[in-house]
This record gives structure tokens, sequence and C-alpha cells, in this order.
């Protein structure tokens, strides 16, 4: 996609989830040294800073939060399933219950965790219906907000450009799966998009398998590839539409789009998909819920 960028443009911003706190130093072994998790102290130190002066502390509860994500990111509990209950948790990592529940509720808010009223705490998963649109920040002017349909024009293997590369950590040159379709509401082209993706992570991945997966692409690399999309960095601006991409959603050249570019994040903030999109807002607008 080769927009043209107007002369003055709104500035862009970032928007996604919060990011998966990184593993920390285990509560249990803490407990073990005598540490005070076991009875549930605020914080346990977790390293001496360079200069040995003083100690860096971790809240308990971060720890414990961080110990679970490990469990998470390893596959110890899949993606739908229920994890094991705060008194189980409380019982494994040998700490308070009340500790255990302020760590699942900090995964809840990072949207790691789901808790269902009456039945327990399942981790969250791309195939919910909530899940369809939670990156999907388009939402039309009227009527209920839908997963739109994809026309793929091109997948194929290339070797990553320097800023791609850049953005999804790799080396130039790497090996990347670059996609290209054409989303439409109710008939309408609306969006034009560009994905790169990791080539190790992506082994397999085809416009047939593509085409033939008819749920949310992200369910499709949750459940086929093993990688679940965390968080994401995304900056918006305007742009006016090149013929190119005009024609792909049939509007004359130079009608003002939407432009997004976004970094999603797996376990461990670790980049694995670079997106470039070109919003047609005609009947949509771009919503991001910030608190």
């Amino acid at each position: 996609m080769n927009p043209v960028t107007p002369n003055q443009t709104s500035p862009g911003g970032t928007a996604g989830t919060p990011a998966a706190a990184a593993p920390a130093t285990g509560a249990a072994a803490g407990a073990a040294a005598g540490t005070g998790a076991a009875a549930g102290q605020g914080a346990v130190p977790v390293h001496a800073s360079a200069t040995g002066t003083a100690p860096t502390f971790s809240p308990l509860y971060q720890q414990i939060k961080a110990l679970i994500t490990q469990s998470l990111q390893s596959g110890e509990w899949k993606p739908g399933e229920m994890i094991p209950s705060e008194v189980e948790l409380a019982n494994r990592y040998k700490v308070s219950q009340g500790t255990v529940r302020k760590a699942i509720d900090e995964l809840a808010a990072d949207n790691l965790v789901m808790r269902r009223q009456g039945k327990g705490t399942f981790v969250s998963t791309h195939h919910e219906a909530r899940a369809h649109i939670r990156f999907l920040r388009l939402r039309p002017d009227e009527g209920q907000p839908h997963y739109p349909e994809s026309r793929f024009l091109e997948v194929k293997r290339l070797r990553a450009p320097a800023d791609v590369a850049r953005l999804l950590d790799l080396k130039s040159g790497d090996a990347t799966v670059y996609i290209k379709r054409v989303q439409s509401f109710d008939g309408v082209p609306t969006i034009v998009e560009e994905l790169w993706l990791p080539g190790l992570l992506f082994k397999g991945l085809t416009a047939e398998r593509l085409s033939e997966y008819k749920g949310p692409m992200y369910g499709l690399f949750e459940s086929e590839f093993g990688t679940r999309m965390i968080r994401a960095d995304e900056k918006v601006r305007a742009v006016l539409a090149g013929a190119e991409d005009a024609a792909l959603l049939h509007v004359e050249a130079g009608v003002p789009l939407l432009s997004a570019e976004r970094v999603s994040f797996t376990y461990g903030d670790k980049p694995v998909e670079l997106r470039r999109g070109l919003y047609l807002t005609a009947r949509h607008h771009y919503q991001n819920d910030l608190n």
C-alpha cells in the first residue's frame, strides 16, 4: 500500500491492552527461604541493585501473576480451559487466597483470563465471541459491530525488509509470511490490509488455509500455530488514498482514509505480527475505550 500523506495529519496514538508482567522470581521459593511469602507479606525482595546498596522489591501478588503467566505461556492451561481455583493456586504457591485473587484480577484486566460467574476462571481465547472484535477498533456508525468478510489477494513467503524486521525483532532478510487482503462489511470493501508474520512461527500458513478457515484470523493463529495475541501497539494517522488502494476500496484516488500500523505481541512481550491497514470511514469510525 502506498497512501499519500497530507501535509498536516492528526498525531498518532497507541491502543491495546496492557502487557503481561514479565516473569519474576518464584513466590513459593521465597516462602521456602523464609521471606514471608507463606504469611502473605506484601513484597518480597527480587534482586539487589547494580550498586548493591538497596534491593528491588516486587509486590507478592505480581510475582504470583508472573508465575501464572509462565504456566499460561508454557501451555499448562490451554486457551479455553479452566485454571485451578484460587484455593488450589494459594496452596500451590504457598500464599494467601487474597494474594492469588489480586493476581487473577490483574490477569483478567489484561485479558489473559476470564472469570465466569459460578463456573470459575478460564484462559482467554480468540474463539470467544467478544474476542472477535477486541482488536478490531473500526465500528459501524449504525448497528452492532461484526467481523468483516475477507478476500485474500496475496499470501507468500518473503524476506523481511529492514523496517519490518525492526518492528518484529527479526534480522533483515529473515523469512516472513506476507498477507494482503481486502475486508468488507455487508459487501462493501472497507479495509485494505498488509500483514507480516515471522516465518518460523507460521510455517505452513497458506492462502488455501486462510480461505478455508471461517473464524477470525487470530483464532487460526491460536489453535493451529500456538500463537496468541496478548496486546498491541497501534499508530493512527490520516492519509489520502493512492490509486491502487482506491481501486480496491471502490473510491476515487485522493479520498481521505484512516491509516493504522499495529504491532501485536504474545507472551513475554514478543512481537509476532505487523499489520498495516487503510480504513474507509464513510460508514464507520475508529473507537478506543480509555480507562
